[in-house]
Formats: structure tokens, sequence, C-alpha cells
């Protein structure tokens, strides 16, 4: 399906943060960030959801591994990224899926298996504290320990270069190529929401949209230049369903939809302000397959090597809902979307009014518990490097 040119935006430059870029644009960015440490209300303790979206995605990424070990002839070192690593024991586990693969592989195949680098990026905010302290538990997932591996941080936003020429064999990123850069330019009179839904204006999407193309086509363009000819890139990221014709449609339990209705609760109640409701956007986007597509196929480095969709329900990411009433499933899922959140909500509204913004979200949870029109998936996209 072609893309309306309308909404073809020109190439952005290649920087990320220009000399001309306000403060308070650039301190929201730094607040685009998981909760850190391990406590209650930390992305460590609420990342199941991402849990399960790595082991739904083992396939692509074993078969991946596999074929760029085999295509690039057994290389005596290789060097991998995982892009938005966040912090936690989530932080390794694709790490360790890849070179348990190359063990087994390198055994099967009898060749030395390669010494590997890894390196872990996220924005400099992330708690990279936290994220080395599971480096004990990344050591034990590694099976059969023939490859040697080192582990470095690269802190920096993955929209910015951050590796040198030619260096990367592998790329992997999860859940976290649907954050934008910023909050999309000239988005206008979305009032009362912090994300597109069907009372946004037509605006509201095609701002949206031109951001992601800027920002996708930024990602790709850098990491072309970085990677070696060749080799791969495995990216899972929250996307929304191809035969929605409606690009502003998202349902009534949708976890944008649900957190825009909590602050309006408590614009009515008199804790928030609604200007401060309305100048608040998410720099977040869900794209259809047709418009990573496009994007991938107008920047021009990448072939598609896979390209899957699969289900996402937010209401099962942290409890076996069998086993748990509607209060407590509705108190996950809002611990859930606390974690990814708090930091930029409390960088905006302050953080006295977290506690009761999130009780708020448990409530409505429960009250769509029954909504099954999902227009949310998750995307499995494998890129080889031409």
């Amino acid at each position: 399906m072609k893309m309306d040119p309308r909404f073809i935006d020109t190439l952005p430059s290649l920087s990320y943060i220009d000399d001309n870029c306000d403060l308070d644009e650039y301190a929201f960015v730094k607040a685009l960030r998981m909760s850190g440490g391990d406590g209650a209300n930390s992305y460590s303790a609420n990342s199941r959801l991402q849990r399960r979206v790595l082991s739904m995605a083992k396939p692509v990424l074993v078969k991946n591994t596999e074929e760029m070990m085999m295509n690039l002839d057994f290389p005596t070192y290789i060097k991998i990224a995982e892009l938005g690593c966040s912090s936690g024991e989530n932080t390794f586990l694709a790490v360790s899926e890849i070179i348990n693969t190359i063990n087994v592989l390198c055994q099967h195949v009898n060749e030395n298996p390669p010494e590997i680098d890894c390196c872990l990026n996220d924005l400099p905010e992330n708690d990279f504290n936290m994220t080395f302290k599971s480096i004990p538990f990344f050591n034990k997932k590694i099976k059969n320990k023939l490859a040697s591996c080192f582990v470095y941080g690269a802190p920096g936003s993955f929209y910015s270069r951050l590796f040198s020429r030619n260096s990367l064999h592998l790329i992997h990123s999860s859940y976290a190529l649907h954050w934008l850069s910023k909050v999309p330019e000239k988005l206008e009179n979305n009032v009362g929401n912090v994300y597109i839904t069907s009372s946004s204006p037509k605006s509201a999407y095609k701002a949206y949209l031109n951001q992601f193309q800027k920002d996708f086509t930024m990602f790709l363009k850098l990491r072309s230049e970085e990677i070696v000819s060749n080799g791969r890139m495995v990216l899972n990221f929250i996307g929304r369903n191809t035969h929605l014709k409606d690009p502003l449609y998202r349902d009534c339990c949708h976890f944008w939809t649900l957190l825009s209705k909590s602050l309006r609760d408590l614009v009515f109640e008199g804790h928030v302000s609604e200007s401060k409701l309305d100048t608040f956007n998410m720099p977040f986007y869900d794209p259809n397959v047709h418009e990573l597509k496009e994007v991938i196929r107008n920047e021009g480095s990448f072939e598609i090597n896979e390209l899957e969709a699969h289900g996402f329900d937010l209401g099962y990411s942290n409890c076996d809902y069998n086993e748990e009433d509607e209060h407590e499933a509705g108190q996950n899922e809002a611990n859930c979307i606390r974690a990814v959140s708090e930091p930029m909500l409390t960088a905006h509204f302050g953080e006295d009014i977290i506690d009761t913004l999130f009780d708020k979200y448990a409530h409505h949870v429960t009250q769509h518990a029954n909504c099954r029109n999902k227009t949310s998936v998750s995307h499995v996209l494998s890129l080889i490097k031409k």
C-alpha cells in the first residue's frame, strides 16, 4: 500500500539534539526512561509483559543469530548491541539467547566460538547501576561458557551515532523503538488526550506519523553506518493492527487512552489544571505494517527478512489472570504503565499526583476488563544490511 504523499516528510538532519533545541525539550527527552531501582514501582519489578515478548520473539532471534554466523563464515570476533536495554534481569535475556545460540552452533559444526563484545545502550538517565548488578544473573544464563563475553555500557540516544563504522554484527532491541525522539511538532487541539484517540483531530495522526518517519529513518540510516555488510537487526516494538481503516482509532482499553481518562479525572477533581493536561503528549507511536515497510523501503539500507505481528494483551502482563481478582489485575496493569511512564509524568505534573493517578488507572482497567477489541500488536522485525 503506498503511503499518502501528504504524510511523507523530508529526511531529518543527523543531529538528535541540535544546537537550537530548547532546554525544556531536552529535559523531557531526559525524562524518557523507565523507573529505576528494584522497588515495587520499578521497571525491574513490573516488566513481565516485556519478558513474554522476548520469549515470543525467541525463534526469530535464534534464526537470525545462526544465519549471521554462517553468512559471515564464523568470525573470531562478534560485536552485538542491545538498544534500549533499560534495567533489571530482562536486560540480559536476549543477549544470553544470542550467546547460547552461538555456542551451540559452534559446537554443532565444530568451529571455535568467537570472542563477543556486548554493548548495552540506553539514554544516560537510565539506571545503569541496576543494570550491571544483574551481570551475575546474566552469567548464570549462559550455558556451556565457551565464548568469552565482555559487557559494556553505551549511554546515548539510538537516534544518534553510538558506535564506530562497520563495527556491529548483530543489533537487538525490544520494546524501545515505539518511543520517539520527542513529542511531535505542530501537535495542536489534541485536548484532554495524551496520545492519539478517536476524538483527536486528523492533524494529530499526521504529526505523529511524520515524527515516526523522521525518527525511524534516522535510526535505520545510523545503524546502517555502524553495522557490517550482511549484519542483522532484530527489533520488537508495539504497533497497531493493519486492518484498522481509521488511523485515529484506539480501543477503549488502550493503555494511553486509560491514562488520558485517569488524568481527566484529576482535572475534574481539581488536582491537575486543564492546561497542564493539554500540554502533555506521549513521545510514542504504534506503526502498522504498511507504515513500517514504507520507511524501510524509502531509507534503502536494509531488506526485510521477517516481519511478524503477535497479539498484545497488557491485561496479562504481570499476573496469571485466572488466579487474581479484577482489582489485583487492574493494579498490576497500572503498575506496568507506571513503571514506563512515571519519570515523564513526574517531570511534567510533579510527583504529588502519581499515587492517586495510578489508583484511578487501576480502577479504569477493571471497568474495561471485558474489552477484547484490541488495536495493538507486537511487531517482530528482522532486517539484513544490504
